[in-house]
């Protein structure tokens, strides 16, 4: 039964290592949202939005990939004294995972976005 939990955390290490080089994210997003909470508006509205993410997008898109890394173990959603917010923090999953990553996040080829993509909405 341990072997079962090790294995399942493996995978979802293996699964979170692979989806993050095909996020739009770059580390300092990451590292922001370790340290500070974040919501998509906050995100989107950064003038220096070069700085976290490889290309502009839209707050809707934003939270689509917040949710993704939500159901990756990556991010979480942080909570207040009234429940759940729109804001988002890096996981302890994430956090290893960040760890793994010397320097800034390699983004993944067309293909293998596409391929994760697939999977992303296959597994939805």
């Amino acid at each position: 039964m341990n072997n079962d939990r090790l294995d399942v955390q493996q995978l979802a290490f293996i699964r979170a290592m692979r989806s993050i080089t095909c996020l739009p994210f770059k580390r300092l997003f990451y590292e922001q949202v370790d340290q500070l909470s974040m919501n998509a508006e906050e995100l989107c509205s950064k003038k220096d939005w070069d700085l976290y993410v490889f290309a502009p997008f839209a707050k809707e898109r934003a939270e689509e990939h917040f949710n993704w890394m939500i159901r990756l173990g990556i991010l979480r959603r942080e909570v207040d004294g009234q429940g759940l917010t729109s804001k988002i923090r890096l996981t302890p999953l994430g956090r290893k995972v960040l760890s793994r990553i010397h320097g800034e996040v390699e983004r993944s080829g067309i293909r293998e976005r596409i391929a994760e993509n697939l999977r992303r909405h296959q597994w939805m």
